[in-house]
């Protein structure tokens, strides 16, 4: 089935790359000793295909709407969204490509990404590089910040540009109980002591996978002990101790851990119907967003872990064969721009997190950072933070999400 799918995507995307000959922009070395005007120049009329999850309609709408109305009405550049329920699906598509010959005329111009994709991306060779300083508006960006210049360990070194930040949150409802859990070790008790009422997305769903990743720090007593280059024998001993949790758990899960849901769309979509009776998800926002929208009870709340939670930087990335590079680089400077990420920091709007330093751009973006009031239904970013924790080396996490189908998932 994932073949297929796969299959699917690539023939759907093909239709969005443009005809040979007509794009001339899939030299990067050239690009590179642009200046920025002649990349705009290079850029004005064409397109530019974007993959990215699109399992929100929320991220769907502001990508759509507000990046592809002002990609049109600056640049005259149409931007084709095209949605993806996993990231790899995009990425395997340009593995696709380069395995047959296609070196500069991909279907792929940019990819949402971050993690073990990166990885992949990067040591395969399939990412072009080399271009940020190219970019106006990446003086906005802090690369001296270890976790914005290292993507899950991976050294980024010009071959992905920051979009935004997030932080693993839990939300409950307050009519229906008094005190969530607060702690991975609470949790695991409290799913024993109230069976059916819990369950996680299947990993490799991002944020399934990143639910998992908190029950692997448990089982090894911390973080602090998984840092670094992955470790065999480490992760086979923590690795032991995980599945006999999970799978202790499974029976005590919704519908008794027989099947998990596939997405975080539908877990949510469980617990608005009353069927589980917490939620999380790695944009903790969302819970005002679905509050508003009448999806969630407005006595939802969320919260952290006294435990800490998992925190990232995720990025937009550009495939070596992308024919529409300049059109690519306006739109991730577009993205950087102060007006965009504060846009998307509305909570109206998503409540995503800067990826830049709100510090270094104009008076009045920085006036417009200063209205945002956050939905009172959402744990504040700052009290997130003070127990944030770091994500493992990619290694690390492909190894988990294997283990978690291999042992627990069958």
């Amino acid at each position: 089935m994932k073949q297929k799918i796969k299959a699917a995507l690539l023939a759907s995307s093909l239709l969005l790359a443009p005809a040979v000959g007509l794009a001339d922009t899939a030299d990067g070395d050239a690009l590179n000793s642009m200046t920025w005007d002649e990349v705009v120049d290079l850029a004005k009329g064409g397109e530019v295909n974007w993959f990215l999850w699109g399992g929100s309609d929320n991220i769907n709408q502001y990508v759509s709407e507000y990046i592809g109305g002002r990609l049109k009405e600056e640049y005259g550049i149409t931007l084709n969204r095209v949605g993806l329920s996993d990231t790899v699906e995009a990425v395997n598509i340009v593995l696709g490509e380069k395995e047959s010959g296609v070196m500069d005329a991909g279907s792929v111009d940019m990819i949402w990404i971050n993690g073990e994709n990166f990885r992949t991306m990067k040591q395969g060779g399939l990412a072009y590089c080399g271009y940020t300083d190219i970019l106006p508006n990446n003086a906005f960006v802090d690369w001296a910040n270890p976790a914005i210049a290292n993507d899950f360990g991976v050294p980024v070194e010009g071959c992905e540009v920051p979009w935004s930040k997030a932080q693993f949150a839990f939300a409950y409802d307050t009519a229906r109980f008094d005190n969530p859990p607060r702690s991975i070790g609470e949790l695991i008790d409290w799913v024993r002591e109230n069976p059916g009422r819990f369950t996680y997305p299947a990993p490799p769903d991002f944020n399934g996978s990143v639910f998992v990743r908190h029950v692997f720090y448990h089982a090894a007593g911390g973080v602090d002990k998984l840092l670094g280059d992955f470790d065999q024998a480490k992760f086979d001993e923590v690795a032991a101790k995980t599945w006999d949790i999970l799978n202790d758990m499974e029976p005590y899960l919704w519908r008794e851990g027989k099947t998990y849901p596939a997405s975080i769309s539908a877990m949510e979509q469980l617990y608005a119907n009353s069927e589980v009776d917490l939620t999380f998800n790695y944009e903790p926002s969302g819970v005002g967003l679905n509050i508003e929208n009448g999806v969630f009870p407005p006595t939802t709340q969320g919260y952290g872990l006294s435990d800490g939670t998992i925190g990232n930087t995720n990025y937009t990335i550009i495939p070596f064969n992308s024919p529409n590079k300049a059109a690519a680089l306006v739109l991730q400077n577009l993205l950087l721009s102060g007006e965009a990420q504060y846009q998307k920091a509305r909570p109206d709007v998503w409540g995503a997190a800067p990826a830049i330093e709100v510090s270094r751009t104009s008076e009045a973006v920085q006036a417009d950072f200063g209205t945002i009031v956050a939905h009172p239904n959402v744990v504040p970013a700052d009290e997130l933070a003070k127990a944030a924790l770091p994500e493992l080396q990619a290694s690390w996490i492909s190894a988990i999400e294997k283990g978690w189908l291999e042992n627990v998932g069958q």
